[in-house]
């Protein structure tokens, strides 16, 4: 049942508008930040309206019933990796500030949608470990600039856990990576076709 809702093309031009706008708004939002950022690192700091976008364009290969495997890959790894990196940041700043953030809840919600989405697709994704390699190399290479460079999204007041901070983004990196292959490369994951008729 959820699968047929998945491959449903009238769900699928939902998805693309959600995401389309989900993309503008991300990058809205960032304007801010990459004032004060060195053109050099533009492409690297608006991380989840990037995985956003990489997901919108999937989604078109999709409704033209065909595959994009790099975008595949990109938004995959992006959505989760982004995803539950927010969810998982906004709980900490929330903590750290003692109290509930009516800003920070709305972001939690779209971002766990955002790795969500980015797992239900899973089994209709048909990239291969070339298309995956440049992924992982795409966040692995994002870290470095994040927390070597210091261009990590500005959450005021926790630049003094910039190390920890650091430290457990690689390892959720690692994980996703592995979850990621685990789903989509690894033989004997499962795949679901696009129906050629609705």
């Amino acid at each position: 049942m959820l699968n047929s809702i998945l491959a449903n093309r009238t769900f699928l031009r939902l998805l693309f508008f959600g995401n389309l706008l989900g993309a503008i708004y991300g990058y809205i939002w960032y304007l801010p930040q990459l004032q004060i950022t060195e053109p050099r690192f533009w492409l690297f700091v608006p991380d989840s309206p990037t995985a956003i976008l990489f997901f919108t364009l999937a989604l078109v290969a999709f409704l033209g019933k065909k595959h994009w495997p790099l975008m595949e890959a990109l938004a995959f790894v992006c959505l989760v990796k982004y995803g539950l990196w927010a969810v998982g940041m906004n709980i900490f700043y929330m903590m750290d500030q003692g109290a509930i953030i009516w800003t920070g809840v709305m972001l939690i919600v779209t971002h766990g949608f955002m790795a969500v989405e980015g797992i239900l697709y899973a089994p209709f994704y048909r990239f291969r470990l070339g298309h995956f390699m440049i992924a992982a190399v795409w966040v692995l290479h994002n870290d470095v600039i994040d927390y070597l460079f210091g261009q990590m999204p500005i959450y005021m007041g926790l630049e003094k856990y910039l190390p920890e901070i650091g430290y457990a983004t690689f390892w959720l990196t690692i994980i996703v990576l592995w979850l990621v292959y685990d789903k989509t490369i690894k033989k004997g994951h499962r795949t679901l076709e696009f129906p050629h008729h609705e």
